[in-house]
């Protein structure tokens, strides 16, 4: 086995110190963009262990008057894509008109969707344990002309 020539070595050398300086940078000063050298704060941080936990879901309600939940199956749509533009469907409830038009594509033979509606399930947690309760609030809401 060939042993690393100098220059071989001061190269490992200086790609590890960078790696190491841009880590701890990032541990620093980063954000979770900045991948793979951001602080993952997702997983070094804890919620409140008394502050309800949300649960988004979409729903839809048909010409026949039924509540149907607007799932990946049945519309196309996967939660977090909903929840990653949450703030724009807010300020301006008239997109999910889109997501109403995603379900009628996805699921030709259903009822036309009348209403669509961003609902947020808060469960109860106390001491970081689930209370049994919960309250649900709408966020946003489009209804079809």
């Amino acid at each position: 086995m060939e042993t690393l020539s100098t220059r071989g070595r001061m190269a490992r050398v200086a790609v590890t110190v960078a790696g190491v300086v841009l880590l701890l940078l990032g541990t620093l000063w980063g954000q979770d963009d900045d991948f793979p050298f951001g602080p993952f704060r997702m997983y070094s941080t804890a919620p409140d262990p008394n502050a309800d936990a949300p649960d988004t879901r979409v729903e839809g309600v048909d010409a026949t008057g039924r509540t149907v939940v607007l799932t990946e199956a049945n519309s196309g749509l996967r939660r977090a894509e909903i929840e990653g533009q949450q703030r724009a469907y807010v300020e301006d409830p008239g997109r999910l008109r889109q997501v109403a038009a995603a379900y009628a594509e996805k699921s030709p033979e259903a009822a036309p969707l009348r209403t669509v509606r961003i609902v947020i399930r808060w469960e109860g947690i106390e001491h970081s344990r689930p209370t049994g309760t919960s309250r649900d609030e709408v966020i946003a809401t489009w209804t079809a002309p």
